[in-house]
């Protein structure tokens, strides 16, 4: 398998985790959706990462579409999202609410990055939205007595959240304070200590 797209991508992450984790052999196209976006274009029209391109030359899309691919290929009992009601359910939302955070967090640095005159109305809604979902996120993990998320062992939900807010204090540096979510900081530098994350890892690099 080729996975395609860089780390500072916090969606290219999870997936390399996880494969990392799975023990599934792939290798690495660190293709920018900007600069590279003529090499993308061929696995992906939207010339959005990440994209995985299986062995049988077929390409999947989008993190969780693959993520859901990924955990078919192994056993019930190793698969990242819980298979029993109600923490799948559970892990979904945590999951959808950090990659929600994510969107947001790019669309952010976009509406900055692009465009001359930026719009503060809505760079205030994202920001809203962005702090709305950390204090759901806060409540969340703080209700939980687990090492993990959902139980003793990392899962997706973990991985998500870790690498979304590594996204957000790299992107837009001031943006959050972690010490205002301490649950979800601990949870954050925990996981950024693992060597599976301390090796699919890169600085941002904003897009050309």
């Amino acid at each position: 398998m080729i996975l395609i797209g860089q780390y500072d991508s916090p969606f290219v992450r999870r997936v390399g985790i996880a494969l990392t984790l799975y023990g599934l052999p792939f290798s690495h196209r660190p293709w920018s959706a900007f600069s590279d976006a003529d090499k993308l274009r061929p696995y992906n029209p939207l010339t959005r990462v990440p994209a995985l391109v299986l062995d049988t030359g077929e390409t999947l899309i989008e993190s969780h579409a693959i993520l859901d691919y990924l955990d078919s290929l192994v056993p019930v009992e190793h698969a990242l999202f819980p298979r029993e009601e109600p923490a799948r359910h559970q892990a979904l939302k945590v999951a959808a609410l950090a990659t929600g955070l994510g969107d947001k967090a790019v669309s952010l640095f976009y509406e900055r990055r692009m465009h001359k005159e930026v719009s503060e109305a809505f760079v205030n809604r994202c920001r809203a939205q962005i702090g709305a979902v950390l204090d759901v996120l806060e409540v969340d993990r703080a209700s939980r007595t687990t090492d993990y998320w959902f139980g003793d062992k990392i899962g997706h939900a973990d991985i998500v959240v870790a690498t979304v807010l590594g996204f957000v204090g790299e992107a837009h540096p001031g943006l959050v304070s972690l010490g205002d979510f301490p649950k979800l900081d601990a949870h954050a530098q925990r996981l950024e200590a693992l060597p599976v994350f301390q090796a699919i890892k890169q600085p941002f690099i904003p897009p050309i």
